[in-house]
């Protein structure tokens, strides 16, 4: 290691160790940072994305569009998979190490209020800062988590998305949908247009009425905008105000569709205030989009399939993913999971639709001890072994994988980011 990767992982270990103080959901601290580096926040138009999943999805391609329309933008996203770098990007690439240094000095000698930063606040205001400093016209910005206490809440949005809402992180959201959709919505701003894609009655009525409240246009999946499949994963979309036909993502999974609805609702609005952004761009961008660990095709031969499938909702698109086009595989899961997830219902609906479990375990304190996991696990299936190690679980895994077999890497972030660090040089597997 030379000096400068010396100085870039001294700078990580200093902001994960930020993760002691836990999180905190207030605002008075990163409005406190970011006015001492002269409120960079406000300097460029944003874009603000909250909802349980499909955020990534929809700000890569929202972000993706701007950009080859030909506006100067940036993304901030959370987790990384492989490298913190991955969280700050311009125009589509990730910030190098060295940005990454300067940024962690310029924030550490402006976190100088009664309560130091927690590691979100602190790569939120990493984040904009640099868009600030690089003059972005567009930024992009996904929430961390809830909405209206999320560090990411001080921005001001000129289109706010929610893209749908189920039960996670109860003990800092609430217990119910309707509490987690008040937090949710907080994102929603006086007299901005709002998009969403949430569908419980009970979440709609509160999305609905914190927009009457906020004087802010409210507009439906399902409602004011909807999408109509076809074959072969085409699809026909009809907007608030125009309609586009034979359309297709390149992201797999049909619920990649109603992200694509909702990302072509944002574009709409968009347009409404003066964007232009060409509908060949749109087409194109909407088919050629990547974002890696969701539902990720990383090997064919043998199929080798990474997703994070994070919470209850994601693992149930999985299982049906599973169910629907690897039906003709008898498919591995190596699966890890966080302590705050609801990882008993996530393996009841993981389990069931796989030959053989693998339970490991990412490098992280809030990771789930396999043993945990084991006891849920061998009532469902008793093909199962743990290697705690997710880079040897994984090799393990395609290493015994024959010609009509499939592998699944599951059930956290943070396991696909082990993940795909391993698979970076796949021939040492097969």
């Amino acid at each position: 290691m030379n000096k400068t990767e010396s100085i870039y992982e001294n700078c990580l270990q200093s902001m994960f160790a930020l993760q002691r103080f836990g999180i905190k959901l207030e605002l008075d601290t990163i409005l406190g940072l970011l006015k001492l580096l002269g409120n960079p926040h406000l300097s460029y138009r944003c874009i603000h994305i909250a909802g349980t999943n499909g955020k990534g999805s929809i700000a890569s391609s929202l972000a993706l569009m701007l950009n080859d329309s030909g506006y100067r933008v940036g993304l901030f996203t959370s987790p990384h998979l492989i490298k913190f770098n991955e969280r700050i990007q311009i125009n589509g690439k990730p910030i190098n190490d060295e940005k990454v240094v300067s940024l962690y000095k310029t924030i550490r000698n402006a976190d100088r209020g009664e309560r130091k930063a927690t590691f979100f606040e602190f790569a939120t205001a990493m984040a904009l800062y640099e868009f600030a400093c690089n003059q972005v016209d567009w930024a992009v910005i996904e929430t961390g988590m809830g909405g209206r206490l999320d560090a990411t809440n001080i921005i001001k949005p000129k289109l706010s998305i929610i893209t749908n809402i189920s039960l996670e992180h109860q003990e800092y959201l609430g217990n119910t949908l309707t509490q987690i959709a008040v937090e949710k919505g907080g994102i929603i701003k006086p007299n901005i247009p709002v998009v969403t894609g949430v569908s419980q009655k009970s979440v709609i009525s509160v999305i609905e009425e914190i927009s009457r409240r906020q004087n802010a246009p409210c507009y439906r999946k399902g409602k004011d905008f909807r999408i109509r499949c076809k074959a072969n994963g085409h699809f026909d979309y009809f907007g608030i105000d125009q309609n586009i036909k034979n359309l297709t993502t390149g992201l797999a999974g049909n619920h990649q569709l109603d992200n694509a609805a909702i990302v072509l609702a944002a574009c709409e609005q968009l347009i409404n205030q003066g964007m232009i952004l060409p509908q060949n761009v749109i087409r194109n961008t909407l088919k050629n989009n990547h974002w890696p660990g969701r539902l990720e095709k990383v090997c064919a031969k043998p199929r080798v399939i990474l997703d994070g499938a994070h919470n209850l909702m994601a693992a149930r698109v999985l299982s049906d993913y599973i169910k629907e086009e690897l039906k003709e595989f008898a498919t591995t899961l190596v699966v890890g999971i966080l302590d705050d997830k609801p990882y008993e219902k996530m393996l009841k609906l993981l389990v069931p639709v796989c030959r053989k479990v693998i339970l490991t375990k990412p490098k992280i304190n809030r990771a789930l001890a396999p043993q945990k996991l084991f006891d849920i696990v061998i009532p469902i299936n008793s093909n199962i072994e743990i290697i705690e190690d997710v880079a040897v679980a994984v090799s393990t895994a395609i290493k015994n994988c024959r010609s009509h077999e499939a592998v699944c890497v599951a059930g956290s972030l943070y396991v696909v980011g082990e993940a795909k660090e391993a698979l970076s040089n796949l021939s040492d597997f097969i």
